[in-house]
């Protein structure tokens, strides 16, 4: 995945019927849901009615994730997704909204086989039985943008690949289009967004869809999916604790893939676990760890970690050191950060188990989640309450918190919170899907998991490595501070010299924003002038000249809202 979200071109508009009835129907629905939710959650507190907008505000989430399922189901493809991420944003979104959207994953229905026959024999060139000699019509797993069918492979592959029983993924017949259509309607309503003050001071939505772009184009493309798969097997090669299943090169192309059946025990299965003899609560702690080696370790990681997408296999005695292992699948979905975030991250997770409230905030910063000059005195002291009272506690004992001591946490700080400019660092979207699914696959396991003691023991680990690192970093610092000495004269000669030219400019941010701010304020005040005196003028006028008085108080609608609207349309 590249380091940055690029810009892929799509038609703003669908050609086809069904396909401009498909962006609209998502264009009405994002547009009618827009307008409610600015008429209760911006007009109505502003007119004095906040305890309207708070009274039916649980209400309007459940109404508005109810229809989106709906939607969702409906049109299938990348609402699926979109519905997918919204379920799994446990951290940012209520549960009336979460809750609904639990489930999209299985509500697809499948696509007839011979839909999938045709597009397979298409791709691969030939006849399917005489490639695969046996296949299962029933897919093991019908998803968003394809399915999956068990299947063997015949005698010549099985001999060059040691395969015999596989697994066929098709995409689904129509998917390029679909997937076209709604990335064109995204990027419609990323741009709505940008111009809602509310959403841009804190995420670059139009960025954000972009990002979601080229992860759903990515996943489309299964010759992607491999060598991803590769990727990721190569960086776990010398890890014991994780497989990946073999990809059947010679049977794989950009909408077919053919991959070693490597189906087990699914990994929140607690019933086959405890069969196998199989501890759930390692499972956990052994899981999460591997999520934070990929993470804050390789860097590139699995973005897509539902229980659907990792298995617990176990080992026969003598075939291993470990009775078990996880076998991760599906790598269409799969992120990377730069070396310069994954430190930010490592100094979070650090900051986390330390329970350490201003590095926390410090380590945000890093990441970019904070603008470097934010004031956040409060939010250091916020974050260090909110550990010296929730940091030791594991999934089952917030669940039996008393609600209110929650309400009251969050209105005491939701004011400071909400003053800070928070925002989405790019290509952070997968970060935070990968952990969220990390927490609910974990409490899945056991109720009364422990983030904190996954946590611990590997933030220690990092400590441990980063000192060994320490004689390096200090020295690869002693040079810098070397090279900006021998540089120091000649920087301080060309300043003094343009002090001396009158060429040195001195920016002051802050003024600049007062003066643009006065500068609004002016010009409301000169439209709502100019709206009372063709207002008067029109009334004045209207009982000799009718004509020419309703023109003036006609036109005088324009500065009317110039004067209400200018200010509201930079939010």
């Amino acid at each position: 995945m590249p380091p940055a979200p690029r810009r892929l071109e799509t038609p703003a508009i669908p050609r086809t019927g069904s396909a401009r009835a498909r962006y609209r129907r998502i264009l009405r629905f994002a547009a009618w849901n827009l307008a409610v939710t600015w008429w209760f959650e911006l007009f109505l507190p502003r007119i004095g009615l906040l305890r309207i907008a708070e009274r039916t505000r649980t209400r309007r989430m459940q109404r508005f994730a109810r229809r989106f399922h709906v939607l969702a189901v409906d049109l299938g493809g990348l609402m699926i997704k979109v519905g997918q991420f919204m379920s799994s944003r446990l951290d940012v979104l209520p549960p009336e909204i979460t809750k609904e959207l639990e489930g999209l994953q299985d509500e697809v229905p499948a696509v007839p086989f011979p839909a999938i026959r045709a597009l397979a024999e298409a791709e691969l060139g030939v006849p399917l039985h005489e490639v695969f000699p046996r296949i299962d019509e029933v897919p093991v797993a019908a998803a968003s943008l394809g399915q999956a069918h068990r299947a063997v492979l015949g005698p010549l592959d099985a001999d060059d690949t040691g395969l015999h029983a596989v697994m066929l993924k098709v995409q689904r017949p129509g998917i390029d289009t679909i997937v076209e259509v709604d990335l064109a309607a995204l990027r419609k309503v990323g741009g709505w967004l940008s111009h809602v003050r509310l959403v841009s001071d804190r995420v670059d939505a139009p960025a954000l869809v972009e990002e979601f772009a080229v992860t759903s184009l990515e996943e489309i493309d299964y010759l992607h999916e491999a060598v991803s798969s590769e990727r990721f097997a190569a960086d776990f090669a010398a890890d014991d604790r994780v497989a990946v299943p073999a990809v059947v090169w010679e049977r794989t192309t950009r909408r077919v893939l053919t991959l070693e059946d490597v189906t087990a025990i699914k990994i929140t299965d607690l019933d086959g676990l405890a069969a196998a003899g199989i501890d759930p609560d390692e499972v956990a702690r052994e899981f999460a760890s591997v999520m934070f080696d990929q993470l804050f370790g390789t860097g590139f990681f699995h973005a897509d970690p539902h229980p659907g997408n990792v298995f617990v296999t176990p080992i026969p005695p003598g075939e291993g050191t470990r009775p078990w292992k996880l076998t991760f699948i599906d790598f269409g979905m799969m992120g990377e950060v730069s070396r310069n975030t994954r430190t930010g991250l490592r100094k979070l997770l650090i900051a986390a188990a330390s329970r350490d409230g201003a590095g926390l905030v410090d380590a945000a910063r890093d990441v970019g989640v904070l603008l470097p000059s934010s004031d956040t005195t409060e939010l250091e002291r916020a974050m260090t309450q909110l550990f010296a009272r929730f940091g030791g506690m594991g999934f089952a004992e917030l669940r039996e918190v008393d609600p209110r001591e929650f309400r009251e946490f969050a209105e005491q700080f939701g004011d400071v919170v909400r003053s800070l400019p928070f925002q989405l660092p790019e290509n952070f979207l997968l970060v935070i899907r990968a952990m969220s699914l990390t927490s609910g696959v974990c409490s899945a396991l056991n109720p009364a998991f422990n983030l904190w003691d996954s946590i611990e023991p590997y933030a220690q680990r990092i400590i441990r490595d980063e000192r060994g690192n320490l004689v390096q970093d200090v020295a690869k610092q002693a040079i810098d501070i070397a090279t900006l000495a021998l540089r120091l004269p000649r920087r301080l000669d060309d300043l003094v010299t343009r002090f001396e030219n009158g060429t040195v400019q001195v920016a002051t941010p802050e003024v600049e924003r007062r003066l643009t701010r006065l500068e609004r304020s002016a010009r409301r005040v000169v439209s709502a002038l100019v709206f009372g005196a063709l207002l008067v003028a029109g009334a004045v006028l209207r009982p000799d000249d009718t004509v020419l008085g309703t023109v003036f108080m006609v036109g005088s609608i324009v500065p009317l809202l110039h004067a209400l609207l200018s200010n509201r349309a930079r939010r």
